[in-house]
């Protein structure tokens, strides 16, 4: 079925961030401080490096564990320097302190790349770890052999899946707000997690009415619903590889074009397997048959000069679509210049300036022609995909 509309929590976050800093420089080399914070009823402590500070003199902290917090400058009570370095937790070390901020019942699975946290069946986590572990070695694999330097993350990648939905929703609510009922998994760029809750439940998944409860991969494989909850997980879990490996930086203005348009080329489930997703670059049909239906001329040039079309309240699923279809035939045809403007995007600083000028002139420079000189090329290609057999 059709993917249902994200919420993005990169906006969220990019949203929240535009409201703590009017102008601001990132150091050369991040400053790691102990920040005293005033609370309402307690004091606290914190400890990072900065990121960015604020002209009026809020920060953005980045944490041992590579959490982002947003210092507000009215919080803020002392500062003093640190001269060691970060600690790193071990993954031990990182699945206790999670642990300890989510409700009782929750376990820990942790593998060579993920501490996935869960509090459904430990199957259902190790299937779900193992397809975030394909998609790991496939993202890296694939970016190395375009030519882009990629770095694999420092620490294990986590994720938390809830049980059932309903509590997966309350968990939510905090990050998405009334958006919590209407996506299934979803990546937080301040938290730099992947959270979502067990398709197999009873309000995940349809099972048909007499059929037994089999493993996780048969439960989600055989339901007619296996595609779009399949490629949701794909989707988010591709967000927090790009913004771990280099590719791209986290609260920096990469154009939603370009991290949605790479989810949605990696996204493309295998319903041939249990396995749910094995390759990369298929056809995303859902993403294809809605890009041919709903394109309208200068589709590609809004997208790539604003973020506008995807944070709308209708007609999100066309800028996704859109930038899908601009991402794959880039990919086929222009690869080694969309590495390039990769790279471009990846030199951009957390909170930095952006434009439509600066994004447009980022684009004509990495590929030498304008969005709306390529779109014909783009519309051509989409069609011949389309005569393929499905």
């Amino acid at each position: 079925m059709p993917l249902l509309p994200r919420f993005r929590s990169i906006a969220v976050a990019l949203t929240a961030s535009a409201a703590l800093v009017a102008a601001a420089g990132e150091p050369a080399r991040p400053i790691r401080e102990r920040i005293e914070l005033r609370g309402d009823s307690v004091a606290r402590r914190v400890e990072g490096s900065v990121l960015v500070e604020a002209v009026d003199g809020g920060v953005l902290l980045e944490l041992a564990d590579e959490r982002y917090e947003l210092l507000q400058p009215g919080a803020i009570a002392s500062r003093s320097p640190l001269d060691d370095a970060a600690p790193i937790e071990t993954p031990q070390e990182l699945s206790r302190r999670i642990l300890a901020e989510l409700p009782a019942g929750f376990d820990v699975h942790v593998t060579r790349h993920y501490v996935i946290c869960f509090d459904t069946s430990r199957d259902y986590a190790k299937w779900s770890a193992a397809l975030f572990e394909r998609l790991h070695d496939a993202f890296g694999n694939f970016w190395t052999k375009a030519g882009l330097e990629i770095s694999d993350p420092p620490r294990p990648l986590v994720v938390v899946i809830f049980a059932d939905r309903r509590a997966y929703e309350a968990h939510a609510a905090r990050d998405l707000g009334g958006a919590a009922d209407r996506v299934v998994g979803y990546y937080n760029l301040l938290s730099n997690r992947v959270t979502t809750f067990d398709l197999t439940g009873t309000d995940g998944l349809p099972r048909p009415v007499g059929r037994p409860r089999g493993s996780p991969a048969v439960e989600i494989m055989t339901s007619p619903a296996a595609a779009g909850l399949v490629s949701t997980l794909v989707h988010e879990a591709t967000h927090q590889m790009a913004f771990n490996c280099g590719m791209h930086r986290r609260l920096a203005p990469v154009p939603l074009w370009v991290s949605e348009g790479i989810a949605t080329y990696f996204e493309t489930p295998d319903l041939e397997s249990i396995r749910g997703w094995r390759g990369i670059g298929a056809v995303n049909r859902p993403r294809l048959d809605h890009f041919l239906a709903t394109h309208r001329p200068g589709d590609i040039a809004s997208i790539v000069a604003s973020d506008d079309r995807f944070r709308a309240a209708e007609g999100p699923l066309d800028a996704y679509a859109a930038a899908w279809a601009l991402t794959r035939h880039l990919i086929d045809t222009r690869r080694r210049e969309f590495v390039e403007y990769l790279r471009l995007q990846a030199a951009k600083p957390p909170l930095g300036d952006d434009s439509r000028d600066r994004r447009l002139s980022d684009f004509e420079t990495a590929f030498g022609e304008t969005p709306a000189a390529i779109e014909a090329a783009v519309i051509k290609a989409m069609a011949r995909l389309a005569s393929r057999p499905r």
